[in-house]
């Protein structure tokens, strides 16, 4: 069993960043691709960037693209999520989890994650 649990979220203005991180516990995250996704309320869970176990490719949704980058540190057995540019519509609770499955890709969609955390929430204002 994987505990992750994320922090690093806030409020912040718009044009701000934050950095999010996801604290592994009970296993090592070193063989895991790790993702974010991200929840607006009235929305459904979506997918917003992740990486693989060795950090070597990362992927990302277009809406975050050149703007948001996923890292993890496996000497940490840590994930992050770094923000720039923030935008109000970037406002939601985010997640991260971690795919032992498919670790050495960049999964995208919720089912190839075996692991989630309880989320952070993120508000973007104007």
């Amino acid at each position: 069993q994987v505990q992750l649990v994320e922090s690093g979220g806030g409020s912040v203005q718009a044009g701000g960043s934050l950095r999010l991180s996801c604290a592994a516990s009970g296993r090592t995250i070193n063989n895991y691709a790790m993702g974010w996704f991200r929840q607006a309320p009235g929305k459904e869970r979506e997918f917003v960037g992740s990486i693989t176990w060795s950090g070597g490719s990362t992927a990302y949704a277009d809406s975050v693209k050149g703007r948001f980058a996923v890292s993890k540190d496996n000497a940490k057995n840590t994930a992050y999520l770094l923000m720039n540019s923030l935008k109000p519509e970037d406002t939601a609770v985010y997640y991260c989890a971690g795919s032992g499955s498919w670790y050495f890709t960049t999964p995208t969609r919720m089912h190839e994650y075996d692991y989630w955390g309880q989320g952070t929430q993120v508000t973007v204002s104007s």
